[in-house]
Formats: structure tokens, C-alpha cells, sequence
């Protein structure tokens, strides 16, 4: 699939780090470093501005290695980026750890995945077919507390 993209950022377009990577890395296109400190949460622009083919989205995600390292996730995630969108791909960074971390300029912050979707329609019922799960939740199916 192709997406068009408008790169105003002085870095290269995102790539895939792996040959099966789900993920393209997202980086923060700022001029100096951004120092977040703890529970703080803030909105980084990339520089990207995407189309997006009906019947998909855009997922921004946290990092892995930014999560477990420095306890840096991206809130609202996964963040949908629908198909209509045509500003600037943000990513809304959170500190959630006891140390401020800076963010430098180029620094991958996030991923970007794409996935198709379907829209519904509503069919408004009295009841709900059974099943054996029924309405239990939040671990319900066998979780330890």
C-alpha cells in the first residue's frame, strides 16, 4: 500500500527497523531538546503529514524500549489517525517515571502502524445472544487477582 506523505521535518521518512516490523518509528521534530519531567505529558510534532486510504488508520504507539527504560508511553494509545485527517501527526508523550527525561531533537518517540477497519451500522435488539462468558470482565476468565 502507498501513503502519501508531505515530510516538512529535516529527517529521512520513517522506516521499518525489521523485516516483519509492524511499526514505523516516529521521530520529534523539534530544534532542541524537550525535557519532560515526571508525570508530565506533552505533544511532540513530527513533520508528517499523511493521506490516508479510506478503510484505514493510523495507530501512534508507544515504544517499548522508551516504556521499560524511562517509563515513557504515549497517552491515548493506540491514537487513531483517521482517513480524513491532513494535519501534522502528533505524538503525546508521558514522563510516567521519577526521572525527567530529555527528548532530543531526531529522537524516535513513537511508532506508526497502519490497519484497515471496518465502519458498522447499529441493529437495535432487546437482547443479546448467550454465550458462556456472558457478561463477565475484567478478569473474569481465570485472572488472578
Amino acid at each position: 500500500m502507498k501513503i502519501k506523505v508531505v515530510n516538512k521535518s529535516p529527517y529521512a521518512l520513517p522506516e521499518y527497523q525489521t523485516e516483519h516490523a509492524a511499526g514505523l518509528d516516529l521521530q520529534a521534530n523539534i530544534e532542541e531538546s524537550w525535557t519532560l519531567q515526571p508525570m508530565e505529558r506533552r505533544l511532540f510534532p513530527t513533520g508528517l503529514y499523511i493521506e490516508i486510504p479510506a478503510g484505514y488508520e493510523a495507530q501512534v504507539r508507544p515504544r517499548s524500549g522508551l516504556a521499560l527504560k524511562h517509563g515513557l508511553t504515549c497517552l491515548n494509545a493506540p491514537g487513531t489517525i483517521d482517513a480524513d485527517y491532513r494535519g501534522e501527526v502528533g505524538v503525546i508523550l508521558a514522563n510516567l517515571s521519577t526521572q525527567a527525561y530529555e527528548v532530543a531533537p531526531g529522537e524516535r518517540i513513537a511508532q506508526l502502524v497502519f490497519a484497515k477497519y471496518e465502519q458498522i451500522s447499529w441493529e437495535k435488539s432487546d437482547a443479546l445472544s448467550e454465550t458462556s462468558r456472558g457478561s463477565g470482565g475484567f478478569g473474569s476468565t481465570g485472572d488472578k487477582p
